[in-house]
């Protein structure tokens, strides 16, 4: 357990061996590394900072929700700021950008290192994004119950509705078997899509625990946080699900750290780690 003063939220590992994290309530980023962490206050702190992953240029790139705006922070904590409106999930593309979703704006966004920016409309609510293995850009969309894919080379898109309603999918993931894998907010399953846009659904052992964000694991397993439950869930590519109970509350980010182990963001003040 590393005790963080503040409320951790987004979760990657920095190409600088470090774990990087966003404090949504605080309005910083943090740093961890070496037993030492170390936070960089925003301004102004009521952006709510959300996501946050290595960027093309060896930097870390997030984003501020309520603040309107993508954060680009290096090592020592100097921050660029690019305009977005509602900005939430964000990853690096395939094409050296970083493609990012605008939640309430109902797009999605490509940004240049340059800051050269560029939108596409995404109807829906697009919440997390991530590259597939077929170098498209995968999102969820919450309120459109469905998964959504775009070309990086024209902007072309397609939606792929679930077969459940009312599932509101946030997080997804690239999985170890060239599908995207997806949790179901609101109702509580787990998801698969494979590039050809086939669907298949996994409901967890309890439907109300809120699975919030997923990421592959270095065992070859899907990894999510349960949100509501304090649990860190685990699903096989063929569909067998355990779970394991976390210290504190409400579980958001996990990564796959520096060091093969899987670290949850615990907004009730730390990150977890759990090894594979």
């Amino acid at each position: 357990m590393v005790r963080i003063s503040g409320s951790p939220y987004g979760l990657s590992a920095g190409p600088d061996g470090a774990l990087w994290f966003t404090m949504a309530t605080e309005g910083a980023v943090g740093r961890y590394l070496d037993g030492e962490v170390r936070t960089f206050a925003l301004e102004p702190s009521a952006g709510q900072p959300t996501v946050i992953v290595p960027g093309p240029d060896r930097a870390m790139w997030f984003t501020e929700f309520r603040g309107d705006r993508i954060g680009r922070i290096a090592g020592e904590g100097d921050a660029t700021w690019f305009p977005a409106r509602s900005p939430y999930g964000i990853t690096a593309g395939p094409d050296g950008a970083v493609w990012f979703t605008e939640l309430q704006a109902d797009r999605i966004g490509r940004l240049t290192v340059d800051g050269e920016l560029t939108r596409f409309d995404a109807a829906g609510m697009p919440s997390m994004i991530t590259t597939g293995s077929d170098g498209a850009l995968w999102y969820t969309l919450n309120q459109g119950n469905a998964i959504g894919r775009i070309d990086p080379a024209d902007g072309t898109t397609a939606v792929y509705p679930l077969p459940t309603g009312h599932a509101m999918p946030v997080g997804i993931t690239a999985g170890p078997d060239d599908a995207l894998w997806f949790v179901e907010i609101g109702a509580g399953q787990v998801g698969r899509i494979g590039v050809d846009g086939t669907i298949t659904e996994f409901p967890l052992p309890d439907r109300e625990s809120k699975p919030h964000a997923i990421v592959t694991g270095p065992d070859g397993a899907l990894w999510f946080t349960e949100w509501a439950t304090t649990r860190l869930g685990r699903i096989t590519t063929e569909g067998t699900i355990t779970e394991t109970d976390l210290p504190g509350s409400e579980p958001h980010g996990v990564t796959v750290g520096p060091d093969g182990a899987l670290w949850v963001a615990m907004e009730s003040g730390s990150l977890e780690r759990i090894a594979v």
